[in-house]
């Protein structure tokens, strides 16, 4: 027993006991395990995550988290159900002089601009919520190891805070109507200024605002940039702190999702596919955000992130759950296309 908490054992030790450990649970157990190092004989740290309550020493944070982690079901729900005003939008473009055409579009696109900015400001809510997360969890003495199996809790908002940005962002990136009708909305609002008439809408999303969507939404994978600014934003500003407290705790979690994931004691206690794309997901979240703060990132040969084993880990699932993230390994990570990245890692990504 590791102080009650979780446990340590090797696969050769104990084998019968690591299917028990994982078929407690559903979305509890599948971060069971958010802790691991792969020594030479393979001891990994087991976490308890069933009832990961938050000690007296995480409840500040974890209030904190929780009040924004709360939220991120109903916009997931919001952006889901998002239809975007296209129908509307092209028959007031086709009918320039028809004013009823021109107004239908306008009440069509408003409620959903102001829909797009509580999106928006939701993405400066997790930032915050993020910053907090990432001091508890890098903050001295203890080494990153230390805190995730110390503060369970706070790991776990971790994760699912990671979960909410992959999810977000890919129902984003196949949307389309999204930057349509917020272009269309700023182009009638430009409009409008020309002729000087203010429009009620204004009110709520004036110009510095529009602007600052805009570039949020401008973005493939805004959630995700949000949080890599984020962290790259508490690195560079706590100078005290050793880069490698924060590139650790998130190799970390990169590790112990591949496990979860590759390892088929694991996989066949998952009882539905909603665990296996968490997991995923979480995967995914902490490799782009190591790659863009760590100096050399995620794919270099001295990387702590078993990349090869995290891609061939995806590209076993079937196609249509994981082009996504493979697309998001692709395209938003910032070190792929380094020459320290190996061919083999390329030739996989293809």
């Amino acid at each position: 027993p590791n102080q009650g908490r979780g446990l340590m054992l090797t696969d050769k030790s104990y084998p019968e006991l690591l299917p028990s450990l994982c078929s407690r649970g559903l979305m509890g157990n599948l971060l069971k395990v958010l802790a691991c190092t792969e020594l030479e004989h393979g001891p990994i740290v087991f976490l308890d995550f069933e009832h990961a309550q938050p000690t007296e020493a995480e409840t500040a944070v974890w209030n904190q988290v929780s009040a924004v982690l709360e939220e991120a079901h109903g916009i997931l729900a919001e952006l889901q159900s998002y239809n975007g005003a296209g129908q509307e939008i092209r028959e007031a473009i086709q009918n320039p002089g028809d004013l009823a055409l021109q107004e239908k579009a306008w009440n069509a696109v408003c409620p959903l601009v102001a829909k797009l900015k509580r999106f928006y400001e939701f993405s400066l809510r997790l930032e915050n919520a993020l910053r907090s997360l990432l001091e508890a969890l890098t903050s001295p003495p203890y080494a990153p190891m230390q805190h995730l199996e110390r503060e369970q809790a706070l790991a776990k908002q971790f994760a699912e805070i990671l979960h909410f940005t992959l999810s977000f962002d890919e129902l984003k990136m196949t949307n389309p109507a999204i930057q349509n009708d917020f272009s269309y909305y700023r182009r009638t609002i430009s409009r409008n200024r020309l002729n000087n008439q203010q429009l009620e809408a204004e009110n709520e999303v004036n110009n510095e605002m529009a602007n600052r969507m805009s570039l949020f939404y401008a973005e493939a994978t805004p959630m995700l940039k949000t949080l890599s600014n984020a962290t790259t934003k508490f690195v560079s500003e706590n100078k005290t702190l050793p880069i490698e407290d924060t590139t650790d705790c998130l190799s970390t979690m990169a590790c112990v999702c591949r496990v979860m994931l590759e390892t088929p004691e694991y996989r066949c206690r998952f009882t539905n596919t909603d665990t296996m794309l968490f997991c995923m997901r979480v995967m995914v979240g902490v490799i782009i955000l190591y790659d863009h703060v760590h100096p050399v990132g995620a794919f270099a040969k001295t990387s702590k992130i078993d990349m090869k084993g995290c891609i061939k880990v995806l590209k076993e699932q079937p196609s249509n759950s994981v082009e996504g993230l493979l697309n998001a390994l692709r395209y938003t990570t910032r070190h792929l296309n380094d020459d320290s990245t190996s061919k083999q890692i390329r030739a996989l990504l293809q």
